[in-house]
């Protein structure tokens, strides 16, 4: 199997692409508000594209650990490498959001 190392990037490059998509082109797309993209939709995209990112890699690592020759060592190497940092990526973004709303929060009414 060949990973494309930077697919993570292309996703991530398409995912903002979306979000700046003009109010005609998200309505086609199911999206209910006009002025921005559904934030939950999207979040739930992202989470369950490191979620695959994750399977598949493990499933590599397996293959490798059961002896199937199919797989090569570096590609499930790369697999394991893209999973960490789609999962790092992906704590760092939770990060930022639970300080934001600590800050949005602490605010003053």
């Amino acid at each position: 199997m060949n990973i494309n190392s930077s697919s993570l990037f292309n996703e991530m490059q398409g995912m903002i692409s979306k979000t700046q998509m003009s109010a005609p082109a998200m309505e086609s797309l199911g999206v209910a508000k006009p002025g921005g993209a559904d934030f939950s939709s999207m979040l739930k995209m992202a989470v369950d594209n490191v979620n695959s990112i994750q399977k598949q890699s493990n499933s590599m690592q397996n293959a490798i650990e059961m002896g199937d020759r199919s797989v090569s060592i570096s590609d499930a190497m790369i697999a394991s490498q893209k999973s960490s940092v789609a999962f790092a990526a992906t704590v760092e973004v939770r990060n930022k959001f639970v300080e934001a709303y600590k800050e949005i929060m602490n605010m003053p009414v």
